[in-house]
């Protein structure tokens, strides 16, 4: 099994300066390498404390220049606040600067107060991401940007530099609602898994996925990549306390940020599924949500963690797990603990596993697909 790592810039209850907390996520991100993970990731968010990386790409370039062979994770670009123009160039940019290590992670947002900052209509997200994610999808395949519809106009236009290497086979995307990973299949993607509902759910939109997949695309689907919220600790007693107080501690971050209780959400088209998670919400309350959340995650002692991993393996037939382990206002040298544990004992075991394909299939592309592009 592929072993990544995610670090996500989260400044909860604003114990750090900013700069502090940089330093802190970095210096985990520089671990990474050295203790043997063969991916690092990290999420796009703004103007909030939620997590404070506004540009992943511009971070995995910076730590493409620090690193040798670890692939570099977006988890995700969140299309609907890019033109898909510039997004090609960074991302083919990256790709050339890290000698093709990129996995694209893609994802069509949630939070309000992203939208609004943005200027956008939270309600065309859906439609957006189809034409976006279609134009880069295409481009990234051809060298050259083009598309026309009502939410993408690109005249023909060059990718520069360009990729070299097809992302088919190593593009993913976020899927929380079922409507979603319908979409993926279509657009020929992978799934990112973020536990965060039923496991059962889970499953049944996975087989729903993988055949929708297969009808359209010919081929099986790419495995999933599942990401987790990680705790470990010698001590079972310990690592559930922690697991409780940070993992819990996060998913009151995550509902603060993206207001999944607020009226909003059951109005605005594209968003149905959260509209149910919003009943949920009010009919349990906000502290069964946020244990629930956590029993979803991958806590306990080394061998709680493998065993949690291979059962989310047996579920989804993951090919790769990414784990966060900086989250919720963690002391910095907790989460070094953690994640140096994590390393040392459960790594090794995930790693003898063999789940499956790589989780980056792409092949060279061959250079005639540019001589349009060079005239």
């Amino acid at each position: 099994m592929h072993v990544g790592m995610a670090t996500i810039f989260q400044n909860t209850g604003r114990q750090l300066t900013d700069r502090q907390v940089y330093l802190n996520e970095l210096a985990l991100a520089d671990m990474a390498e050295p203790l043997g993970f063969e991916s690092i990731w990290s999420v796009e968010h703004h103007f909030t404390d939620y997590t404070m990386c506004p540009d992943v790409v511009q971070f995995l370039s910076y730590m493409a220049g620090r690193t040798k062979d670890v692939r570099l994770g977006s988890m995700v670009v969140v299309l609907p606040w890019h033109d898909p123009m510039r997004v090609a160039e960074q991302v083919s940019m990256l790709d050339q600067l890290s000698g093709g290590r990129m996995i694209l992670g893609l994802g069509r947002g949630a939070g309000k107060v992203e939208f609004d900052g943005f200027r956008l209509d939270m309600g065309e997200s859906r439609e957006r991401f189809v034409a976006y994610a279609e134009a880069l999808l295409n481009g990234l395949e051809t060298g050259l940007m083009e598309h026309n519809d009502k939410f993408y106009r690109q005249p023909p236009a060059a990718i520069r530099p360009a990729p070299f290497k097809s992302f088919r086979g190593r593009t993913y995307a976020a899927a929380v609602s079922p409507e979603s990973s319908r979409i993926m299949a279509k657009l020929g993607v992978g799934l990112l898994i973020i536990p965060q509902k039923p496991w059962r759910e889970v499953e049944k939109e996975l087989a729903e996925y993988n055949r929708l997949y297969r009808e359209i695309n010919g081929t099986d689907a790419p495995q999933p990549i599942s990401a987790g919220w990680t705790f470990v600790d010698e001590s079972p007693e310990r690592a559930r306390e922690m697991a409780l107080k940070y993992i819990g501690g996060y998913y009151r971050t995550v509902l603060a940020h993206y207001q999944f209780a607020g009226e909003h959400i059951k109005n605005t088209k594209g968003y149905e599924y959260y509209a149910k998670m919003n009943e949920k919400l009010h009919s349990y309350g906000e502290e069964k949500a946020i244990e629930f959340f956590a029993e979803l995650q991958v806590y306990g002692t080394p061998d709680q963690v493998h065993e949690k991993i291979m059962a989310i393996h047996r579920r989804t037939k993951n090919s790769a797990y990414v784990g966060v382990f900086s989250y919720a206002g963690m002391a910095h040298e907790e989460a070094v603990r953690n994640m140096r544990l994590f390393a040392k004992t459960v790594m090794p075991e995930l790693k003898k596993f063999d789940a499956g394909a790589a989780i980056d299939r792409a092949g060279m592309l061959p250079d005639h697909r540019y001589a349009h592009a060079a005239e």
